[in-house]
């Protein structure tokens, strides 16, 4: 649930706080006030699209700030994605977002005080918030959108008969292109995989190992320096072990004289003790210089000046050389080439037995696809008479008691663009989301034909469906906050009345927010915003205010005829109030 929205530098207006809460919330105003510029606030806040052309040009950037109070699932939902933004809630469980829009079109988005992407809002408001108003109207009269509609109807069951109908079909269009282009560009195909393995018969050839070349190139070095290698080597082992030769048999060597410091010292450790740990000391150098004198009599033995080996390792690794001259950097790239082409080369494979292998599998996933979709069509089919029967419940609450929605759910016709499969024994078309046309058509009145939605309802009786659909959606979830603006639009007298009911009605389980110019809806208000214009500066702005009492029986004169302060018109307002008052506690 919004707890609070505020507004700056958006369209006209410059900058305004909305106290909100739960239940029906009602904004009206004048003509060109800036109500829908609420609407347009919830839609940024919730990750919709920037336009720069509604930040005024005093203020250079708009910015809208709200405070959601989450709970049930999709609060859980919300949490759970926004700590995988690396945001979090406030101390008290609420959460702030914002977002930022500058007159040059730069957008930013944050949330529990946090930057994050636009689309970490747009994943928020899909959890919290839906926004119906004209526009939404236009999208339900598309078929796309009328099948989506039912499906949403349906339920989770019916949806993980899509999840699965989706995967089966994904899979199934997936070995149809693999084996069309495998049979179309057979010759590309066989070309290529040619070229491979002439590339993995010469690498085969030499079999590099990982590291080779490096290791190589060291054992080279050592064997071109060898001489030199061993001269310094035999060197620094006389002098830290004498003996290598008998001319120097009598030099002494570093072993020796820390053995003799170390003598010399304990000798007087007993009066200096001082001494004992420096002795102690020379016997681990002594020690640390003795390993080092093996290591360098081992490197003297294994030290190879043979020329056959160096010719041997010239020659190896000029054949790795003509290897990563054509493949790759190194050695160890060559052999990553080599895995990259053998799986190249199981896909490029046209051989006659791989190709019925895949047209048996596209038979068998065609059959699947083919039953999923004829379950899924069943499933929408009985949704499909639960919602006919329960918008036009409602419809007959809104004025509207002889008019009946039908969904009509038939088959796709086949050969318009999409694959074709038997379903239900009948050619289909069948698309990512099943093989059926859903269509909502109108009866308007008893005799009369049911016509699609666009020719048979009128703006008023539109906008009385769509309200009807939103009040059966309510019914099965969805967001817990809904906005409506000016669905009511082309509405008067009774039927009037009967929206304010079902949005009051909608609000007990629900936050609603409704942008209105009928007094009849905002009649049954649990809160009154009006934005109201001022055009007493140099530029026009404007602002909201919660009008209570008096102020809200002036609003609905207004509304009802212009009129704030006639007597009569606050009179009608106030007995229009009572009215709405009776209706909700009945």
């Amino acid at each position: 649930m919004l707890e609070e929205l505020r507004i700056t530098g958006l369209g006209v207006i410059e900058d305004a706080t909305l106290p909100l809460g739960p239940g029906l919330t009602v904004i009206t105003g004048e003509t060109g006030a800036g109500k829908t510029m609420v609407v347009t606030s919830l839609g940024l806040l919730f990750g919709g699209r920037a336009d720069a052309g509604r930040v005024r040009a005093d203020s250079g950037r708009a910015v809208v700030e709200g405070r959601l109070r989450l709970s049930g699932g999709s609060g859980r939902a919300v949490l759970t994605r926004v700590a995988e933004a690396g945001a979090e809630p406030d101390e008290d469980g609420s959460l702030l977002l914002s977002r930022t829009v500058t007159s040059e079109g730069r957008s930013r988005a944050h949330v529990g005080g946090r930057s994050v992407p636009v689309s970490v809002l747009g994943d928020v408001g899909e959890q919290v918030v839906a926004v119906h108003g004209q526009s939404d109207q236009l999208r339900l009269l598309r078929p796309a959108e009328q099948r989506a509609a039912l499906d949403r109807f349906a339920g989770p069951e019916h949806e993980k008969l899509l999840e699965r109908f989706h995967e089966l079909y994904a899979q199934w269009r997936r070995v149809e292109d693999d084996l069309a282009d495998r049979r179309r560009n057979a010759r590309e195909r066989n070309q290529e995989a040619d070229l491979l393995r002439l590339g993995l018969d010469e690498i085969t050839r030499v079999d590099p190992q990982p590291g080779e070349d490096e290791a190589l190139r060291e054992e080279a070095q050592r064997l071109e320096h060898a001489e030199g290698l061993r001269t310094a080597a035999q060197m620094a082992y006389q002098a830290v072990a004498g003996g290598v030769d008998a001319a120097a048999d009598d030099a002494p060597d570093a072993v020796s004289m820390l053995g003799m410091a170390r003598n010399t010292l304990e000798a007087q450790a007993g009066v200096d003790r001082s001494l004992g740990d420096l002795a102690g000391r020379l016997a681990e150098a002594a020690a640390l210089v003795t390993d080092v004198a093996a290591e360098l009599s081992s490197y003297l033995d294994a030290l190879d000046a043979d020329p056959a080996r160096l010719e041997a390792v010239y020659e190896r690794r000029a054949a790795l050389k003509g290897l990563t001259r054509k493949y790759a950097e190194d050695v160890d790239g060559v052999i990553a080439w080599a895995d990259r082409a053998r799986a190249r080369l199981a896909e490029l494979d046209t051989s006659d037995e791989l190709l019925e292998e895949l047209d048996r599998e596209r038979r068998r996933l065609a059959g699947e696809v083919a039953e999923s979709a004829a379950v899924v069509s069943a499933a929408r089919r009985e949704a499909a008479g639960r919602f006919s029967s329960d918008v036009t419940t409602e419809l007959a609450g809104l004025a509207m008691p002889h008019a009946r929605i039908e969904v009509v759910v038939a088959p796709k016709s086949a050969g318009r663009g999409e694959p074709t499969l038997e379903v239900g024994g009948t050619p289909t078309g069948v698309g990512p989301d099943g093989a059926d046309e859903v269509e909502l058509r109108l009866h308007a009145h008893p005799g009369a034909p049911a016509l699609p939605l666009q020719r048979g309802a009128s703006g008023g009786e539109l906008s009385r469906v769509m309200l009807a659909i939103e009040v059966v959606f309510a019914g099965v979830g969805g967001p817990p906050t809904l906005v409506f603006d000016e669905v009511d639009a082309g509405v008067g007298g009774r039927a009037a009345v009967e929206i304010g009911l079902r949005l009051a009605r909608l609000a007990n389980g629900h936050q609603v927010f409704v942008v209105t110019h009928l007094p009849q809806v905002a009649a049954f208000a649990d809160r009154h915003l009006v934005v109201a214009k001022d055009t007493g500066g140099a530029v026009t702005t404007s602002g909201v205010r919660l009008v209570e009492d008096t102020e809200r029986a002036r609003e609905l004169a207004r509304m009802l005829a212009g009129l704030p302060d006639s007597d009569l018109g606050i009179a009608h307002a106030e007995e229009l109030l009572a009215v709405a008052a009776r209706e909700k506690r009945r």
